[in-house]
């Protein structure tokens, strides 16, 4: 049996967060950090600057193409919002390296995308606070599964198997057959990156989401959102996902079943346009 702390060592190898992320963190975490630095370290770099204005004005923000230069994107969204973007677009390059076996790579990024999509349309329909960082939880959310296949293929894949069978949740079977579920596992790796504290909270939580304490409305967003997701990888309708979700998330979210089908529609609106924002290489991940 494994530990979700075991799993994250070992592929700690293979991954690291890119400098300019990790600068522009420490400028949000020291008291006197700053957008100007914060600005000028994403302007030297003309990648990260393209994309960040790509996503800026994105329909995410609805600025519609007005945001034509760093410091004013930085101005506009904050630091806390740059760094979950510089964040998120980092993705690609930091797990490029990574090639589980038994996972096809660009359709995870592509359930990924649509997992933050999804949390973050639920987001706004129950008017949380902060729905683009639960758009960037919402791509994390699944990344322990990332771990799992490149580190324990053949288990991983045994214990997607055996649920698929029987019908038990999957994270109950992985904690049965390899020790720890993915959700334990990505928490894992958000608290090695050292990323603010909700994000281990919210991933680690959202299987079973009443047990997320503080971040438990979070986990819920999240948890809704796997529904959603694994409807559209099996072809469900609505209907049938909404059908599976515990009555106890409705209720915290203070959502009705026959909301799903908008947020639904919502988020796959965007999809096509926020791969190509957050995954660029395509068919080379």
């Amino acid at each position: 049996m494994y530990s979700a702390q075991e799993l994250v060592s070992q592929i700690d190898a293979l991954t690291s967060l890119p400098t300019v992320y990790l600068r522009i963190r420490e400028q949000l975490d020291a008291p006197d950090g700053g957008i100007h630095e914060v600005s000028r370290l994403i302007a030297a770099d003309p990648a990260l600057t393209t994309r960040l204005l790509r996503v800026v004005n994105s329909a995410m923000y609805g600025f519609d193409g007005t945001i034509d230069n760093v410091s004013r994107a930085v101005t506009i969204l904050g630091l806390q919002q740059v760094h979950d973007l510089v964040l998120a677009m980092s993705l690609e390059s930091v797990f490029r390296g990574v090639r589980p076996e038994f996972m096809d790579m660009n359709r995870f990024w592509r359930a990924s995308v649509l997992r933050g999509l999804t949390a973050r349309a639920i987001a706004l329909s129950c008017r949380q606070s902060a729905p683009e960082r639960i758009f960037v939880i919402g791509l994390l959310a699944d990344i322990g599964h990332l771990v799992m296949y490149h580190e324990l293929p053949t288990l991983a894949a045994e214990a997607a198997s055996q649920a698929r069978v029987s019908g038990e949740a999957l994270h109950q079977v992985e904690r049965r057959v390899i020790g720890c579920d993915f959700g334990e596992v990505g928490a894992t790796l958000m608290d090695h990156w050292k990323l603010p504290a909700c994000f281990a909270g919210v991933i680690g939580a959202q299987t079973v989401p009443r047990l997320g304490g503080e971040y438990a409305s979070d986990a819920c967003v999240v948890h809704l959102a796997n529904h959603i997701v694994r409807a559209d990888e099996l072809g469900l309708s609505s209907n049938e996902a909404s059908a599976e979700v515990d009555a106890l998330v409705w209720a915290t979210l203070g959502l009705q079943p026959d909301m799903i089908s908008g947020i639904r529609e919502e988020a796959e609106l965007h999809l096509a346009a926020y791969m190509s924002l957050f995954f660029p290489g395509g068919r080379s991940l």
